[in-house]
């Protein structure tokens, strides 16, 4: 310390600064850092797999041994176009099977429809004994 007034020290005080170059220089090692640690990364090494596809089927009303079944929001039964009640669903599926030798569903629904009364048609068609079921994947009017 320098003392030119008789012991009082008169050098202004240091005001402190921040450095910017060797913040920059922490900055730039972190990203070389994180540039060589994901080019380090294993790829993701995929698995060929092959998903089913729906098969959209024209018309299938044509087809004598399709049956088409609808339930629809208020919980009613469509046979081919046709309003039936729930508790003609089984006897008539057994009527079906007994007569088409390649038995086949459609099943189809509302985009509102209960989700019990579906699976209550589906449990039918189970206790018919008939094993070709498909669930219809595009949007239907009801009772079309």
């Amino acid at each position: 310390m320098s003392t030119h007034n008789g012991g009082i020290d008169t050098t202004p005080p240091r005001k402190a600064r921040i450095e910017i170059i060797p913040l920059i220089d922490v900055i730039f090692f972190l990203l070389a850092t994180f540039v060589l640690f994901t080019l380090s990364l294993n790829k993701i090494v995929n698995i060929p797999l092959e998903l089913p596809r729906a098969v959209v089927n024209p018309d299938p009303a044509a087809d004598n041994d399709t049956v088409t079944i609808q339930v629809s929001e208020e919980g009613t039964v469509y046979w081919d176009r046709e309003p039936i009640d729930i508790d003609q669903v089984r006897t008539r599926l057994i009527e079906h099977r007994r007569n088409n030798k390649n038995a086949r569903v459609l099943l189809a629904g509302d985009d509102l429809a209960l989700y019990g009364t579906t699976v209550q048609v589906l449990d039918e068609i189970r206790k018919a004994g008939i094993e070709q079921v498909s669930l219809e994947t595009v949007h239907r009017p009801t009772g079309r």
